[in-house]
C-alpha cells in the first residue's frame, strides 16, 4: 500500500467499506488498501471486468471483497451499495464516494449533457451514497466514515473543466456540511484532494509524458513528487485508510490533500477584509474602496505554485 505499513492504530479489522469507482486507478487503489488494512470491500465500479478484477484480487490476497456493477447518480445504486454491505458483510462502516466522470470543455463549449454527467456521477453520486451510507451509520449506532473525493480543480479553478471543477468545490461544502450534522452520530466526513497519476491527468499535456513513463514502469522524478504532488494511485490510498481507521476519530469536516511525497492541508473559505459605509454603498464608493485597498488583497484563479511560475 505505502512505504509506512499498517499499524494497530490504523486497523480495520471487522469493519465493511464500499469505495465507488473501484475498478481502476484510484479508486482500485483505495479498496486495495482498505483491505490490506483489515476491511472487507464492497467493490463499485461501471465496468464489470475490472470491478470483478478489483473484488478477486482482494479475495486472492486473503480479504473479503464483492464486487457491484452500478453507475453511481441513482438513490437505487447507492441504497444497493449499502445493502450489499450489510447483507454479505453485516454492517457498514466507510464510504467511499470516489467515482465520476470527464467531460472537458471550454464554457462556451459544454453542452447540457457534459455538464449534467459529471455533476450527476460525482456530486450527485456522492450525495446518494452518503445519504444512504449516512442513514444505514446511525441506525447502527456505532459512528462511521464517509470519505469524499475532492480535487485541486474544486479548490482553484481548472480551464475546460467547469462541470468538474463545479462539483468537486460542491463536495468539500457537502463534507463540511455533513460533518456538522452527523457529529452527534459520531460519523466522521471529510474529502480526500488527491494528486495522481492516472488517466485523467495522464489528458494535461504537462503530465502526459510523465505518465507514459510511469506505465512503462519508470520512476517517477522527485520534482514532480514533490513541487507537483505527483505520485502513483497508491501513493494517496493510505490518507483513505488513515481517514477510515479509529485514529482519525476526532477529524471531520477536512480537505486533506495527499498526492506523491506531500501532504496538503487546504484551508476553509474565509472572509479577508470587511470595510463599512455608512448609509450604504455606492457603485463610486464600491469602485474607491476596491482601487483604495480591496484589490490588493484579491486572490487570482489557479493555484498558487502555476501562478509563482507563470
Amino acid at each position: 500500500m505505502s512505504a509506512t505499513s499498517v499499524g494497530a492504530a490504523t486497523r480495520l479489522d471487522g469493519q465493511v467499506a464500499v469505495v465507488t469507482g473501484a475498478g481502476r486507478s484510484l479508486g482500485r487503489a483505495y479498496a486495495l488498501a482498505l483491505a490490506e488494512a483489515g476491511a472487507a470491500v464492497v467493490v463499485n465500479d461501471l465496468d464489470g471486468s475490472t470491478a470483478d478484477a478489483t473484488a478477486a484480487q482482494i479475495r486472492a490476497s486473503g480479504g473479503r471483497a464483492v464486487a457491484v456493477v452500478a453507475a453511481v447518480g441513482t438513490a437505487d445504486t447507492a441504497q444497493e451499495l449499502v445493502d450489499t454491505a450489510v447483507g454479505e458483510f453485516g454492517r457498514l462502516d466507510v464510504m467511499v464516494a470516489n467515482a465520476g466522470a470527464l467531460r472537458d470543455r471550454v464554457l462556451w463549449k459544454m453542452s447540457d449533457a457534459d455538464f449534467d454527467l459529471v455533476i450527476s456521477s460525482h456530486l450527485r453520486g456522492a450525495f446518494t451514497c452518503g445519504r444512504a451510507a449516512a442513514v444505514a451509520m446511525r441506525e447502527q449506532g456505532e459512528g462511521g466514515r464517509i470519505i469524499l473525493i475532492g480535487s485541486p480543480a474544486g479548490q482553484f479553478g481548472s480551464f475546460g473543466q467547469t462541470n468538474y471543477a463545479a462539483a468537486k468545490a460542491g463536495l468539500v461544502a457537502m463534507a463540511r456540511t455533513w460533518s456538522l450534522e452527523l457529529a452527534r452520530a459520531n460519523i466522521t466526513v471529510n474529502t480526500v484532494i488527491p494528486t495522481a497519476l492516472s488517466p485523467m491527468t495522464a489528458t494535461i499535456p504537462a503530465y502526459a509524458q510523465v505518465y507514459e513513463d510511469f506505465l512503462q514502469g519508470r520512476p517517477i522524478p522527485a520534482t514532480y513528487r514533490r513541487e507537483h504532488a505527483l505520485g502513483s494511485p497508491e501513493d494517496v490510498a493510505p490518507l483513505v485508510v488513515w481517514l477510515a481507521s479509529p485514529a482519525s476519530a476526532g477529524v471531520t469536516g477536512q480537505a486533506i490533500g495527499l498526492g506523491g511525497d506531500r501532504l496538503t492541508l487546504y484551508s476553509h473559505a474565509d472572509v479577508l477584509r470587511t470595510l463599512d459605509h455608512d448609509g450604504g454603498w455606492s457603485p463610486e464608493a464600491i469602485d474607491g474602496a476596491w482601487h483604495g485597498g480591496l484589490d490588493r488583497q484579491a486572490q487570482p484563479s489557479g493555484p498558487r505554485s502555476a501562478r509563482e511560475k507563470a
